[in-house]
């Protein structure tokens, strides 16, 4: 019996003493999930930093400008056969909800030609602009950089972003351009031009007696709409204009010069080319005929707008600053993103 007492006492104390190591055994790997669950960084802890990123963008552009040579001074007035291509390249810095900053390159042209835009039928403006007979063609290197704001907030991670939204957009642009026309066939004298019908630059030969800048600063603003594609790409499109702080995009703005004051024949012939479309006036026959000398004042075939107040200046152009206007698509990708499962280690 004794030993009976003995090997039962023995056997509870050993199922106690195991009962005892496997509880603590579990409550251990318990905790131990539990701290590495405490631990872990999956999407969630990631919610704040994941609506912050960066993207990089391609886009196809179209140019169109508004100046002195647009079909009408009315704003905006534009001819749609002389769009122009352009491309582009964007980095852009999300930093919230709804805001990103992006800067961007662009490189496209413009062009106007009073002959194919002007109305000659049209005795209020159109006719004297098609007598004005002047063209020009514009290359411009744009560097910007601009503030978007969304109208619908992103609450979610880049991956679960919204579906689409439009924006607006606003900001300082810099840049490069160079306007140039095609030579006549002769100068004002009849004599061909060894280069007729080759494009030289404009601003060199001084055509309205002034010198300008080739860099210039303009205020970029417009609007568009943005819609993802998957996680990590979006499409983008929007319109908008480039406010100009000069007048010489086209290289025109101000008055008819005399024609004595310039320096060379091409100067003189890329200054005044009403002759091109219709016979030199008496004035400039009379010009032409004392070889420039001795005459302080000049006036063209019937006239770009109206004689000023003083009689003795005729409107080349006017002193409002030119724009160009500029609608874009473009793809996006979000740079060094990728979706991950969350995984327990």
């Amino acid at each position: 019996m004794r030993k009976l007492a003995f090997f039962v006492l023995a056997t509870l104390f050993m199922t106690f003493v195991t009962d005892e190591a496997e509880g603590q055994m579990n409550r251990r790997s318990i905790k131990k999930n539990n701290k590495r669950i405490a631990s872990y960084r999956g999407r969630k802890s990631n919610f704040g930093k994941d609506k912050v990123y960066n993207s990089l963008g391609v886009s196809l552009n179209a140019f169109n400008y508004f100046g002195d040579l647009s079909p009408s001074p009315k704003r905006i007035s534009t001819d749609i056969g002389f769009t122009r291509p352009a491309i582009g390249l964007s980095f852009t810095h999300r930093f919230g909800p709804r805001y990103q900053l992006m800067a961007n390159f662009m490189y496209g042209g413009i062009r106007g030609a009073d002959s194919e835009s002007a109305d000659p039928n049209d005795v209020n403006n159109g006719a004297f602009r098609y007598v004005r007979n002047l063209s020009f063609r514009n290359r411009i290197k744009e560097l910007s950089v601009v503030g978007q704001i969304d109208l619908f907030e992103n609450q979610a991670t880049y991956i679960s972003r919204v579906p689409w939204t439009p924006y607006v957009y606003a900001g300082i642009a810099v840049f490069h351009h160079n306007p140039q026309a095609q030579v006549p066939a002769t100068d004002l004298l009849g004599t061909p031009f060894p280069d007729a019908g080759e494009w030289v630059d404009l601003q060199p030969l001084k055509t309205e007696g002034k010198s300008y800048s080739l860099i210039q600063a303009a205020i970029p603003f417009g609007l568009g709409a943005r819609f993802r594609i998957n996680e990590v790409m979006d499409l983008s499109a929007e319109f908008g204009f480039r406010y100009t702080f000069t007048d010489y995009l086209d290289d025109v703005s101000g008055y008819y010069v005399d024609l004595t004051t310039l320096d060379s024949e091409k100067a003189r012939a890329m200054s005044y080319r009403s002759n091109e479309v219709q016979p030199v006036n008496a004035k400039v026959q009379e010009i032409l005929a004392n070889k420039y000398t001795g005459y302080s004042g000049f006036d063209t075939v019937a006239g770009y707008g109206h004689i000023n107040s003083n009689g003795d200046k005729n409107l080349r152009g006017t002193d409002a600053r030119d724009i160009y206007m500029v609608t874009t698509v473009r793809l996006t990708y979000i740079l060094g993103k990728t979706f991950h499962r969350a995984k327990f280690r």
